[in-house]
């Protein structure tokens, strides 16, 4: 999948959905946008020691929900899939962290609010796939 798009569009397709269609983008669609969101938040925080620490953090473990999405969708077997959807949730849980030390400490604003809502939604749907892919068939009775 290409993600380069040319100077002259103002905003790749991907990005031209609405926010109320969001439930009905699939894990790797939503974790990217997740992941892009946070780099321009990130960019418009503070350039002081806390805002870049933070920022580095918080860009690390966004874009890492989306590429442990990546691959899980790879997955050689139902075992690998599961385990890269598992550090998909962990690293869900760390892209909600850095944005409530944002909120509480460098900028509180709708975006980080909005993000914050966005990686409790995303650690939910993680969840749920993980338990899908783990529960047991039925047994005949």
């Amino acid at each position: 999948m290409q993600r380069a798009y040319p100077a002259q569009e103002s905003k790749p397709p991907r990005f031209r959905e609405k926010r109320s269609d969001r439930r009905r983008m699939d894990i790797q669609e939503r974790t990217f946008q997740f992941a892009v969101r946070v780099v321009r938040l990130v960019d418009r925080l503070p350039r002081t020691i806390a805002g870049m620490e933070v920022g580095r953090q918080l860009v690390r473990a966004a874009t890492s929900v989306g590429a442990n999405v990546e691959e899980a969708d790879a997955a050689e077997s139902k075992r690998d899939f599961v385990h890269k959807m598992k550090i998909a949730h962990k690293e869900a849980r760390e892209a909600r962290y850095w944005p409530e030390i944002v909120q509480a400490a460098l900028l509180d604003d709708d975006e980080v609010r909005d993000l914050i809502r966005e990686s409790n939604e995303l650690i939910h749907i993680l969840q749920a796939i993980i338990r899908s892919a783990t529960e047991k068939p039925n047994q005949p009775a």
